[in-house]
């Protein structure tokens, strides 16, 4: 092999398609772009998600629902989580500090504090919001539910 006997794989090289060229070539007079509509004219592109003139589909799409903008999240943390992390940690006061530190939310989170499972020691627990039983709760073991 040498490289004047180099050539492509057989019919993978196609002549280029010369458009206007008169009638003879089978593509003139429209230039194979039809008759008429947008599509036959220079500087012509569809619009993104246009599906050539039908009802869009997310307009046929029912619409529902209401997104509240004001919302607030939280990040739930039970009362079992907290015992645990008492009894792993072994801490007085459970802060938004020391549940950071112990990786339960993340630096932005705003936490609150709901009533699954059974709190054993008498923690101060400070949170963004408590749940009506999870102060109860905390404050039948002996600690204290401080709101930020």
């Amino acid at each position: 092999m040498s490289l004047n006997t180099l050539k492509p794989a057989e019919g993978s090289v196609r002549e280029r398609k010369r458009v206007g060229r008169g009638t003879g070539s089978g593509m003139g007079g429209t230039s194979t772009r039809g008759h008429k509509g947008a599509q036959s004219r220079s500087g012509y592109s569809a619009k993104k998600n246009f599906e050539g003139g039908q009802m869009p589909l997310q307009r046929r799409v029912p619409k529902f629902g209401f997104k509240n903008i004001n919302r607030v999240e939280y990040k739930p943390i039970n009362l079992d989580t907290l015992q645990q992390l008492i009894d792993k940690a072994g801490v007085s006061a459970v802060d938004l500090d020391v549940l950071l530190q112990n990786g339960l939310v993340g630096k932005n989170d705003k936490v609150k504090i709901l009533s699954r499972g059974e709190l054993k020691a008498a923690v101060e627990v400070k949170a963004h919001g408590f749940s009506q039983k999870a102060i109860e709760a905390i404050e039948k073991a002996g600690g204290k539910a401080i709101k930020l």
